[in-house]
Formats: C-alpha cells, structure tokens, sequence
C-alpha cells in the first residue's frame, strides 16, 4: 500500500468572555480583539500498517483529560490508535488553556470541550481526506533570533527541521510543510495583550502558505522552556522580522531536501517516572503565612525580595499589569498562596515522590518526532539530540497533557521561577536535578523503540 497523507483545519478562536493566559495571576485577561483566527491543523499519514495523526494546536496548554477526550474521539471515527496521535500547543501567551494552569487564566471548561471537538473534527477531516503522496525532510539552524533567558549567554536549541508532504496525483503540489522550532511565542503579547493571536507561530503558517500555494502549513513548538524570541522584536517596526526568517529558513531547508522513498510509520507511548521531590512543610507553611500575614494587614513592604522573587521574573511588570496598582498585584500572588497550599496539603503526605507522564515517539520515515508535556530547557533538548542520533529530529513540546516547565539542574539548584514556581501551578512536587536526565533518557528510548518498529 503506498504512503497517503491527509490534512484539515478548523477553527478554536474562543467566543467572548474567555480569558487568555500566561500573563499573570488573576488579571482575568479576556481578550478584547481577534488579531487572527486561532486553528486546530491536523496531517494523518499512513504508510500502510500504521496511520498516525499530528494536530498542532493554537492553544497555551493542554491537559490530560483534553488529551485523552481528543485521542478518544480522533480514534473511535478513523480507527488511528491512540497512542498514534499525538496533539502538540503553539504555547502562544495570546491564546486560551485547555487545562488549567492556577491564577494564570481561568479555564473554561465549555471552551475547553469545544476546543477538543474541533480538533477532533480536523483529524477526521485530515483522515477522510487522504492521498497517495510522498515526504520529505530537512534541517537548517536559525541563531540570532532567540535568547537563553534563564541565563546570560546560556545555550538555545537553533535546529529548524522541516516535513513536506507533496500530492502524488491530480499535478502533484504540497498538501503539507511541517516546522519545528523553539522559542516562546510571546512577540505580541507585549504589543497587543488583549489580542487573540497566533504570534509568530501562526505568521510563520501564514508565510510558508502564501510561498506554497495549495499546501497547508503546521508549526511545532520545540523545547522553548528557557528560550525566547529576541526582545527587540516585540515593536511595531520588528514584530514580523522572526517569523521571516523562520519561514526563510525553513523553505530553504526543503528546496535541498531529497524525498523519502515510501516511508513507513510507526508509533509509540510509554509511562516515564520522572523523580521529584517532596514540598518541606517549612515551604509550604512560608508562603502560606505570608500570604496570611500580608492579606490581613494589606503590608506590601519588601514583596518583591521575597513572594515576588520567586513568583515573577519582573515584579515591576506584574504592577503594571494590574494596572499600576501595587497593593493589587500583591493581593493576588497572595491569593495564589493561599490556594496553592490548600490543595498541596490535603494529600502532601501521602503522595509518591515521582511524576508518570507520557512521553511519545511518531517516525515518518527519516524523521523521529518525540514528544512530551513538559516546558522543555534547552540543555536537556541539546542532550537528547545528542543521544538519540537521528540526524532527522523534531522535539514537539506542550504535548499530550501539562506537567509545567522542566528545567535542568542550573535552575533546580537555584530555585528560579521555572524550578520552584511552576510546579505550583500545576499542583506538582518540583522537580529535581535528576528530573529532566530521565525524561532524556526516556525520550532516546522511545526513539530507539520507533525506529525498531518502522
């Protein structure tokens, strides 16, 4: 049976009323302006005995549940396992959850659902519109448009790997390009906050679309956890440079790749136990009664040396994004403490100093794609590249759930925002310096296992 190919989109711009995360505690962000559509793009492939699905989605984050409710409908209509179906966010910060991320960004859970049913709806659109095609793959490295920002000189992941599907019948053409690249979609989040919007995720789509007509145009994000695209970009005058050059990069990646002969396609899921270890009661009970002390007294004196380190990188911007106000901002990283310990401790005890989370290898002939549900650093993405030796790689992050940022021990070490603030977020123990080389570890396995079952 020869290779096919199939892709579809729909849309998932949020009706009215939904707020956008990513910015902020409570800020109730709801989006004022719809700068350009939200999508659920979604390419199934088949090489015979084994059909896959890729749907790249326009949303911050997903949970588990959206994961699981999505996969269930995907497969129950076009017989793709679950396992084989992998949904990946933009993390653009101009974009809802679906999934909750606490204080970031009130999840709606209608939207939500709605959400998941039209990225259903394009993979069983993609799946119904298959055709004989063929694929190729190819990377290039964009340096100069993106910064460590965890770290002054610290290391970025510069690799852009591009997947182009072309229609074997009816004149050939593209259906399909693919990108994966890292960095954090947050270029017109500083422009326009209040904005639904791709960001540069979706004008890299738009670019790729208009340089090849007739085909349909996918970004995965890669492992941007400590990664952002340049500051100078977020003005008026520069905002669209990065997705230039992105999308330049990545059409020439293509004009010099050679096309796989009948790919095969493969897939495969494993459970990873990822170390954490256990909140102390003295961090739990810190910021609780700070948060106690500061409610009852409104007392906002020496905050930004102390919740405000830990919780913001920039506490002045957090003033400014509750509108000057000082005491407000305050007031809600308290609120923040006080419900994040309140959960925490109906089971601090009793929980398992470990994380299981999904991680999951799709192989389309010369290209591995691994992914996991992580805000994946740098240094661990370098590690696995290294390791995994295949030359033909994209690491798809923000995929199949949320387990928040996964730093490296440079982070864990000193307790920055990624390694002890997230993790409140997520209702999680943090994680430890043993944490991001065992999810390496179990992303080399997977693609080792894939490539064995291509």
């Amino acid at each position: 049976m020869p290779f096919t190919a199939g892709v579809a989109r729909t849309v998932i711009t949020p009706y009215w009323g939904v707020e956008l995360t990513g910015w902020g505690y409570y800020i109730e962000r709801r989006w004022q302006h719809i700068r350009d559509d939200l999508h659920a793009t979604a390419l199934v492939v088949d090489g015979g005995q084994q059909p896959a699905a890729i749907v790249a989605l326009d949303l911050m984050v997903i949970d588990r549940k959206f994961a699981l409710d999505t996969r269930e409908r995907i497969s129950d209509a076009t017989g793709i396992p679950p396992s084989a179906i992998m949904l990946t966010c933009s993390h653009s910060h101009n974009a809802p959850a679906a999934g909750g991320l606490r204080g970031a960004g009130e999840c709606d859970p209608n939207y939500a659902d709605w959400a998941s049913l039209q990225a259903a709806t394009a993979a069983i659109l993609a799946w119904r519109n298959r055709v004989p095609a063929s694929a190729s793959v190819a990377h290039g490295d964009v340096a100069g448009v993106a910064y460590n920002r965890t770290r002054a000189g610290g290391p970025v992941d510069t690799r852009l790997t591009t997947l182009r599907i072309d229609r074997d019948r009816d004149g050939g053409g593209p259906l399909a390009i693919v990108v994966n690249f890292q960095a954090h979609p947050c270029v017109y989040t500083i422009l326009h906050p209040f904005d639904v919007t791709r960001d540069v995720p979706g004008e890299v789509c738009d670019r790729l679309e208009a340089a090849l007509p007739g085909a349909t145009a996918m970004y995965v994000q890669g492992a941007c956890g400590d990664v952002n695209f340049n500051p100078e970009f977020s003005t008026p005058e520069r905002c669209h440079e990065p997705a230039g050059i992105v999308a330049a990069e990545a059409l020439a990646c293509q004009r010099r790749a050679s096309t796989m002969p009948e790919p095969s396609v493969a897939a495969v899921v494993e459970t990873a136990r990822i170390p954490t270890r256990r909140w102390t009661r003295q961090e739990i009970d810190g910021d609780r009664l700070e948060a106690e002390r500061r409610l009852a007294t409104g007392d906002t004196t020496g905050w930004r040396d102390g919740i405000g380190r830990v919780m913001t990188n920039r506490p002045d911007d957090m003033v400014a994004r509750h509108g000057g106000d000082e005491a407000k901002a305050v007031r809600a990283m308290c609120r923040f403490n006080m419900e994040w310990t309140t959960q925490m401790l109906e089971d601090w005890d009793r929980r398992p100093e470990y994380l299981e989370t999904e991680v999951q290898a799709l192989r389309i002939g010369d290209l591995a794609i691994v992914a996991n549900s992580s805000e994946f650093f740098t240094t661990l993405a370098l590690d696995a590249r290294a390791r995994a030796a295949s030359p033909e790689l994209m690491i798809a992050c923000y995929a199949n759930g949320r387990i928040g940022y996964m730093p490296d021990a440079h982070d864990v070490e000193r307790k920055t925002y990624a390694a002890y603030q997230s993790p409140k977020y997520c209702n999680q123990f943090p994680f430890t310096a043993e944490s991001g080389p065992a999810m390496c570890e179990a992303m080399v396995g997977m693609i080792a296992s894939c490539r064995k079952s291509a």
